[in-house]
């Protein structure tokens, strides 16, 4: 492949890569429906009640990353949207998918499913 087409292509790579969504906390979010992994390691709130069609943001403010996903583990098929959030390094965040389905949506760490510091649940109603 040519020199010029290589650089092409990995420049566009690289514009579409930029073009993302942003994964920093201090971000201006206008998302009233935020879950946050304290300093602590706690999530708060534990319970959140959303309307269909609503996206969550999950902050790590934690010195830990976490691995957010729905529940049940090892799974993560009850709230797929949920595990958008994925993995959240120190200081990141990022939003669910939207949750149209009306239903009760439980959410863990993967990498540490049975800390119920980590754990909670999102009502869709």
């Amino acid at each position: 492949m040519p020199t010029r087409v290589r650089a092409l292509l990995w420049t566009t790579a690289l514009l579409l890569t930029a073009c993302g969504e942003s994964e920093s906390p201090s971000s201006p979010s206008t998302n009233p429906n935020v879950i946050t992994i304290s300093s602590g390691g706690i999530v708060t709130p534990r319970t959140l009640t959303v309307s269909p069609g609503t996206r969550v943001l999950f902050v790590n403010s934690h010195s830990r990353r976490h691995d957010m996903t729905s529940d049940p583990h090892p799974d993560h098929l009850d709230c797929p949207e949920l595990n958008q959030v994925g993995l959240l390094n120190p200081s990141q965040s990022r939003e669910s998918g939207n949750l149209v389905a009306v239903r009760s949506c439980g959410f863990h760490d993967h990498e540490d499913p049975d800390n119920a510091n980590l754990r909670g649940s999102i009502t869709v109603r």
